[in-house]
């Protein structure tokens, strides 16, 4: 579906708009987290793919604009992550110079990973890079069962997600090297309680593979991109926001990713979230890093719309998983 399209089917949601629900303007907080998208190419295109990334997408940061966040990012020392995330963010030419530069600030750095890019043809030397500069990885894996994973996102995908762990796991991740699983359910429900997965997931990997990891962070599906398309094609969208408003917990409203980030998409455009950017809600005040200023970015109000539900239904949902 277009943007517009997205944006026009979640205004004509029949229930009460998400910025009566919450009855207040959510206004920004800090900046601890810069989430750069590097580009919408992936090697994968998953069903449930919130970017509508796939092999076929050319949409790839430049170095110039890479070389904005990277003097960004030096120039405010209150951020603590710089967050790579794409497509498949280590398809980007740049995306080693990226890593590097952001480690040689001193900066935390996670790597959105989808794993199979790890196994691909010419991508091999992404293993001792990513261990070498004590990358932190997140990685989806939406069930611990083959087929499940194989029906979400391509036929093989869970053996070579398998193989990648184990590989990943030989070099310290899960022991003295962060690495974390993603799981966000494929149907018109939301997220399970992430400790007790979480426990499903390590007895279930550590049993049959030998895998060890982290921590296993729940999202839930928000409908943009192809979720939306899926669910209006089922008919089903009205069905899922009801599933969602139901759901609201303004327990979630204040500890909200974008209340503490900047998301970077690959022109420089400038968001308050991952989401937002797929549907082009450009943050206020502050639209590209060229013109970036501090204290406007941070006096400004966070941009809501009807996909804002997906992160404050049930325990919440942002890019670690529970909110509450």
């Amino acid at each position: 579906m277009e943007v517009t399209e997205q944006l026009s089917t979640l205004r004509a949601y029949s229930g009460k708009p998400f910025h009566e629900t919450v009855g207040k303007s959510i206004s920004a907080r800090s900046l601890k987290v810069f989430q750069i998208n590097v580009g919408r190419w992936c090697n994968q295109a998953c069903r449930h793919c919130h970017v509508d990334a796939s092999p076929i997408r050319t949409e790839m940061m430049d170095k110039a604009t890479v070389d904005l966040c990277l003097d960004l990012i030096s120039k405010i020392p209150e951020i603590e992550t710089v967050d790579i995330t794409g497509g498949a963010p280590e398809g980007n030419p740049h995306f080693r110079y990226l890593v590097e530069g952001s480690r040689k600030l001193g900066k935390r750095v996670m790597d959105r990973c989808n794993l199979t890019i790890l196994e691909e043809p010419g991508y091999e030397w992404l293993y001792e890079f990513l261990a070498s500069y004590q990358v932190e990885i997140i990685s989806s894996l939406p069930s611990v069962l083959e087929n499940t994973t194989d029906n979400q996102r391509g036929k093989g995908v869970f053996q070579k997600s398998i193989t990648a762990l184990r590989k990943l796991n030989e070099l310290g991740y899960g022991k003295t090297l962060p690495i974390h699983l993603v799981y966000n359910p494929n149907g018109l429900f939301l997220s399970s309680g992430q400790s007790q997965l979480e426990r499903e997931y390590k007895e279930s990997l550590s049993k049959k593979y030998g895998i060890i990891f982290n921590q296993l962070f729940c999202i839930n599906n928000l409908p943009i991109n192809r979720f939306l398309g899926s669910l209006v094609r089922a008919d089903k969208f009205e069905m899922y926001m009801e599933t969602l408003v139901n759901a609201y917990n303004p327990a979630t409203v204040n500890g909200l990713m974008c209340l503490d980030q900047i998301s970077v998409g690959y022109d420089g455009t400038v968001y308050d979230c991952d989401f937002n950017q797929m549907l082009d809600l450009k943050s206020r005040e502050v639209k590209h890093l060229r013109d970036f200023d501090l204290q406007s970015f941070l006096s400004r109000d966070i941009v809501v719309a009807n996909h804002c539900y997906g992160c404050t239904a049930g325990a919440g949902s942002s890019c670690g998983g529970e909110i509450v």
